[in-house]
């Protein structure tokens, strides 16, 4: 099977660039570990720090760092596990929940300028081989990515 992998590669290496030009973190803006925790937060409800670590497969030092910026920062809070578990879990907080929300209607606004001159199908279809990509990674990398 002859794919142009080293096309793919270079094009995914470039897109992860411009992605974080058009995303600048500055200022207000969250840091993107916090917008990808959030993100994953406000997708599957309250998590504790060991199924933050099974769904990222980070190591628990790492997410221990990462959860108490976010909440020295307060876009999460310590909560009782709902299921009544011992374990404390993170939720999204109110200022969280904004924070999330703003960063990503500029994402979406930043990229509104990047594919101003794409039709509405070619913009389907980029959407379609994004989303194959990610869920065949997932797959492989045995963590998939709740979706609604």
């Amino acid at each position: 099977m002859d794919m142009p992998l080293d096309q793919i590669e270079f094009e995914t290496m470039l897109l992860s660039r411009y992605m974080h030009l058009l995303t600048y973190r500055g200022s207000g803006r969250l840091d993107r570990s916090a917008y990808i925790l959030l993100s994953r937060i406000q997708a599957e409800g309250p998590l504790s720090i060991s199924q933050l670590s099974d769904a990222f497969g980070l190591d628990t030092s790492t997410l221990n760092r990462q959860t108490a910026a976010m909440l020295r920062a307060g876009v999460v809070e310590r909560i009782p596990d709902p299921e009544g578990g011992i374990a404390r879990k993170f939720a999204i907080s109110a200022e969280g929940k904004r924070r999330l929300d703003n960063d990503r209607a500029k994402n979406v606004n930043g990229l509104s300028h990047v594919l101003a001159d794409w039709t509405p199908e070619e913009a389907a279809q980029l959407a379609h081989c994004l989303g194959r990509l990610n869920r065949d990674i997932e797959r492989l990398d045995g963590r998939p990515w709740p979706r609604d």
